[in-house]
């Protein structure tokens, strides 16, 4: 089988899907695998046609990558995929109706609510705040709200990147992840920015971000978190490979933030560092990835 490791894209996470996708298609070769980069714009379909692959291994971070409309094409043209289908990745990157989901399920995620084109004056919820663009992964576009006159300004910022923003109650206490692979948890990880928000910077500088991996929790708040994180992924529809973030307030109580269906795969990302801590080198990541979405949609074609 040829395969397809589409990145770069058109969306503002440009520069980390390239990143995250040389990355995977070095690590395929590394296993044997007829990989082939291919950095794809408005042009994805003819690019695809002419390098005549047989699946694709999405490694396209937000607008058109993450949000169900490459997914539609590959549906379209009959290429099978890594990562989620349509809906649910449609659904996760968008943080509100994800948010909203959680809600129905029972799944607890910050207090928050929806400001839009125009919005100014009162911040909807008492500051402390986290201001974000609605459907934009890496941190881009968000602010810390610390008191109500700084509410405008951060709308303004996130609305750069979004039509709408979502303001949500900053929780205090400790920030973890958990990486799932095809439908199981890895290891959770620990966040401790040195700034204090996990934001682009401390995310793709080395050395601004401590990891601790395995988060030291104690066994049944472990498995507290790890259900909370599935019950997210599994609530919209995800399969193969996601992250849930997730901040556990200072009772130990868990808060779903998101869930990104296509997560970094770059050397300071955290599906990767939290597969080490279960043993998978990247490039086996890499394959069992693969091989997880041809188990999927073509009945173990590798």
């Amino acid at each position: 089988m040829r395969i397809g490791v589409l990145m770069g894209g058109l969306s503002t996470e440009r520069e980390i899907s390239l990143r995250s996708g040389r990355a995977v298609c070095q690590a395929l070769i590394s296993k044997g695998y007829n990989a082939v980069a291919i950095d794809v714009g408005r042009d994805v379909a003819e690019k695809i046609a002419k390098e005549k692959i047989d699946i694709a291994f999405i490694a396209l971070h937000g607008k058109y990558g993450e949000d169900g409309a490459i997914q539609g094409l590959l549906e379209i043209i009959g290429i099978p995929y890594t990562g989620s289908d349509i809906l649910a990745s449609a659904l996760a990157i968008n943080k509100i109706l994800a948010k909203k989901i959680f809600m129905l399920n029972k799944i607890p995620t910050p207090e928050f609510a929806m400001a839009g084109v125009g919005a100014h004056g009162r911040a909807p919820l008492q500051p402390p705040l986290i201001v974000k663009p609605n459907s934009q992964g890496s941190t881009i576009g968000v602010t810390v709200v610390k008191n109500k006159t700084d509410f405008t300004k951060a709308i303004k910022k996130a609305l750069q990147y979004d039509d709408t923003v979502l303001a949500e109650r900053l929780i205090k206490g400790r920030e973890l992840t958990v990486g799932i692979l095809n439908s199981k948890a890895l290891p959770i990880i620990e966040v401790r920015p040195k700034n204090k928000i996990y934001d682009f910077k401390a995310k793709y500088t080395k050395g601004m971000t401590e990891y601790i991996a395995p988060a030291p929790l104690p066994k049944m708040l472990e498995k507290k978190v790890v259900n909370v994180a599935l019950r997210a992924f599994n609530s919209l529809g995800c399969r193969g490979s996601a992250r849930v973030d997730i901040m556990l307030d200072e009772k130990n109580r868990p808060y779903v933030l998101e869930v990104n269906t296509v997560p970094g795969m770059t050397e300071l990302s955290l599906l990767p560092k939290a597969a080490a801590c279960a043993g998978i080198s990247f490039p086996e990541l890499a394959e069992k990835i693969l091989i997880g979405a041809t188990k999927d949609r073509t009945k173990g074609i590798v």
